[in-house]
């Protein structure tokens, strides 16, 4: 029978800062080892492995086909050990630890800054580790054993069914156009969509998938003339208060919209996302409380972004 192979876990962690830094030297660094003890361990790792792990380059190290399947086994196993060691802290000592939080960009703008300040005036000893990437990242990263909770939303092509996740809705979000301050429309209370056939668009949508853009289009009778792909807010903005396109915004999100740009509902058409809290099948009874918080934090849809001047 063919001995099966068996990686420690000092030996996962070091494979992973080599990794992560590029270089057996800075890996040497942040672990606090010599280098050559570092190539000795790697090459120990690589005969347990049956084959390289990394390509040996003029500057640095890169993972080869081999080691990037072993990185990404090891960095499951690597969070499932911190979580292990954070869940017993808090059984142990109430709620401490480390609540690693993750959130899509326009989440962070007014609902998770609100509930983390509440939720760290009372559990001032958990350590909150926020992480900020699209909500299909966020969720990959949970199934990974890398976040203790996060929050999500089906905006703008809707989320995988995932039965390792717990999904709690926390809000409806209505989806504003936003246009230029000097745009035609830009000074009445709302816009129909179909007199915005002949904009260009501004999304970040996955290739090939449908959006709630092109499903509230369609709705509307066409399909949108143009679309430019541009992924950060501040991109979005830039790009509309210049007037080279127009895009949707979140009303979560409306705090954060520059001067120069004008918020208007779609009305009938207007598209809606759901914002959720997503949990470990087992989760922290820190993410746990963390969720009660946002639910609090949930704001409400500020009064100018339907109707308000032209311009903000």
């Amino acid at each position: 029978m063919r001995r099966r192979n068996v990686f420690d876990t000092d030996a996962l962690r070091l494979l992973d800062a080599v990794a992560r830094t590029g270089s057996f030297t800075a890996a040497a660094a942040e672990l606090g080892y010599t280098q050559s003890a570092v190539s000795r361990r790697i090459a120990s790792l690589e005969r347990r492995a049956g084959g390289p792990l990394f390509a040996r380059l003029a500057r640095g190290v890169r993972l080869t086909p081999a080691g990037e399947l072993l990185h990404r086994h090891a960095r499951i196993v690597l969070n499932h050990l911190a979580k292990a060691s954070d869940e017993l802290a808090g059984i142990h000592g109430g709620y401490r630890g480390r609540l690693r939080l993750g959130a899509f960009a326009t989440a962070n703008v007014a609902l998770v800054p609100g509930a983390l300040r509440a939720f760290r005036r009372e559990f001032p000893d958990v350590e909150t580790v926020p992480v900020e990437a699209p909500s299909g990242g966020l969720l990959r990263r949970m199934r990974e054993g890398g976040l203790d909770v996060a929050v999500v939303s089906d905006y703008p092509s809707g989320l995988p069914y995932d039965d390792e996740v717990e999904m709690i809705e926390l809000a409806g979000d209505e989806l504003l156009v936003a246009l230029p301050g000097d745009h035609p429309l830009a000074a009445g209370d709302g816009v129909d969509l179909r007199e915005l056939r002949e904009e260009t668009w501004l999304e970040a949508a996955p290739p090939g998938r449908r959006t709630m853009l092109g499903d509230a289009c369609a709705r509307a009778g066409f399909t949108p003339r143009a679309t430019v792909r541009i992924a950060e807010w501040t991109g979005k903005f830039g790009f509309v208060a210049a007037g080279l396109g127009i895009t949707l915004v979140p009303a979560l999100a409306a705090w954060a919209v520059p001067d120069g740009i004008a918020l208007r509902s779609l009305g009938e058409f207007a598209p809606r996302r759901t914002v959720s809290a997503a949990l470990p099948r087992a989760p922290l009874p820190a993410a746990r409380a963390f969720v009660r918080f946002l639910a609090e934090a949930v704001p409400a849809a500020p009064a100018g972004a339907a109707g308000g001047q032209p311009g903000r």
